[in-house]
């Protein structure tokens, strides 16, 4: 199957019947909705439902007696444990999610034609050390007493955000230049993600993470370079075919 950018049969556009666009723009302008409202009325309908609405879940009290004195002790220190543990499950789900992507990736690649094994390489490591990163997430939630099977409030939310992500790399339309763009946006989360616990195990005085996590996000860091070069040379090489 041709994956590249090509020109064909596109009826979705209006350019492609001028008779029956020029009707269609007189019956835009003469018929109304057949539901009255506004803009307005739609974003006070939406804040009402957002002023009612209960939130995504809670983070789960511990299931065990060390989580249960390991969170009463952060506590007497001063320190909100709940938001490390949320963002820790955070990013044990998407790093998750990243094993799959690449492991869609790569089943792309082995079928596809003109792919480097250079390339390929990178994205098999990169695949190991996604599933390096979620052992780690998941070993600190264990060493804070938490439960790593729990889906905090961010890890739903992040399941959410990166099942587009999945639908669009999974989709055997989809060529290597665009399954690798929709890559870099779940690069670009990742890199934030590790930044942003970098912050918070300073904030709550655990520091013997920090070495750890800094560890992954030079990783990632990597991922997103290779990643967004990648992107940049497939549409390159798909423009000088057009050309």
């Amino acid at each position: 199957m041709d994956k590249q950018t090509h020109l064909g049969m596109n009826r979705t556009g209006i350019q492609m019947s001028p008779l029956d666009s020029a009707s269609l723009k007189t019956i835009a302008a003469e018929v109304s909705p057949d539901i009255g409202g506004s803009s307005d009325m739609a974003a006070k309908l939406r804040g009402k439902y957002i002023a009612d609405a209960n939130p995504i879940g809670s983070v789960p009290v511990p299931g065990n007696l060390k989580g249960l004195v390991g969170t009463a002790m952060e506590k007497l220190t001063g320190n909100d444990i709940e938001v490390l543990v949320d963002k820790l499950g955070e990013r044990l789900a998407f790093e998750r999610t990243g094993v799959r992507l690449y492991d869609a990736l790569l089943a792309k690649t082995s079928v596809l034609e003109d792919v480097s094994e250079a390339m390929v390489q990178s994205l098999h490591r990169f695949r190991e050390e996604e599933l390096a990163h979620f052992e780690l997430a998941k070993s600190i939630l264990l060493d804070l007493g938490a439960d790593p099977t729990a889906q905090t409030p961010c890890a739903d939310v992040a399941g959410v955000a990166s099942s587009g992500i999945l639908k669009v790399i999974t989709d055997p339309r989809t060529n290597l230049a665009q399954s690798l763009d929709a890559l870099l946006a779940a690069e670009l989360i990742d890199n934030a993600g590790w930044e942003l616990l970098i912050k918070l195990a300073g904030h709550v005085n655990h520091a013997e993470w920090i070495e750890k996590f800094q560890l992954a996000l030079k990783q990632e860091a990597q991922h997103l370079a290779t990643v967004r070069l990648y992107v940049e040379n497939e549409i390159l090489r798909d423009s000088a075919v057009l050309g």
